[in-house]
């Protein structure tokens, strides 16, 4: 579980694809500020949103191995070298709670429509796919590219939120363009809220 509380922001170092070897679909080394000597091989490091266990480290580096189903449903496969990503480790016991409570399972992939500043901030505005949509309320909670964020209007599938400039200053949202995709997982509550009552009409 995570927060959506951005530590740090890494840059993808290399990219190995294959299949039928001794690595999963796609090993990617990921370069980054985190004391790689805390870090346990199998721990799990959540990358622009998406979740990923770590299979080998050095000093400042780890590579993660990334299945073809994180591939065809995140914005992963579209990843090179030199991309940044935002990374967050886990919770523990004594973790403050900063944002909301995140799986680190991407929902869908959705896209920038508009970004404008406003009086220092920024607002951005987002398409979602129609299957997602239940699950985006104003002032509900969404995560973009692992970013805990407070939603501010909905209409049918596309909503805005505010970026800070605090937030803007230090994650990858500085980087979005009109058109460009992201990670987006609904809150948990929502999600589990959508399942009981889909069971509840069979």
């Amino acid at each position: 579980m995570f927060t959506g509380i951005i530590t740090d922001v890494g840059v993808i170092k290399g990219i190995t694809r294959g299949s039928g070897g001794k690595w999963g679909d796609t090993r990617m080394i990921v370069t980054t500020n985190y004391h790689t000597a805390t870090i346990d091989i199998g721990a799990s490091i959540s990358h622009s949103g998406a979740c990923m266990t770590v299979t080998e480290k050095g000093d400042n580096w780890y590579s993660i191995d990334v299945s073809d189903e994180s591939i065809s449903k995140t914005t992963m496969g579209r990843w090179s070298v030199g991309t940044k990503v935002n990374l967050e480790r886990p919770l523990t016991g004594s973790s403050e709670m900063g944002g909301h409570l995140v799986t680190g399972h991407v929902d869908a992939v959705a896209k920038v429509l508009s970004i404008e500043e406003i009086s220092g901030s920024h607002k951005i505005s987002f398409m979602v796919p129609d299957e997602i949509s239940f699950g985006i309320a104003a002032k509900g909670s969404i995560t973009i590219d692992g970013i805990s964020l407070t939603i501010n209007n909905v209409k049918n599938n596309i909503f805005d939120v505010n970026i800070i400039p605090h937030t803007w200053n230090v994650t990858t949202i500085k980087d979005l363009q009109l058109g460009m995709e992201v990670n987006i997982e609904i809150d948990l509550i929502a999600r589990y809220l959508a399942r009981y009552f889909e069971n509840k009409k069979a």
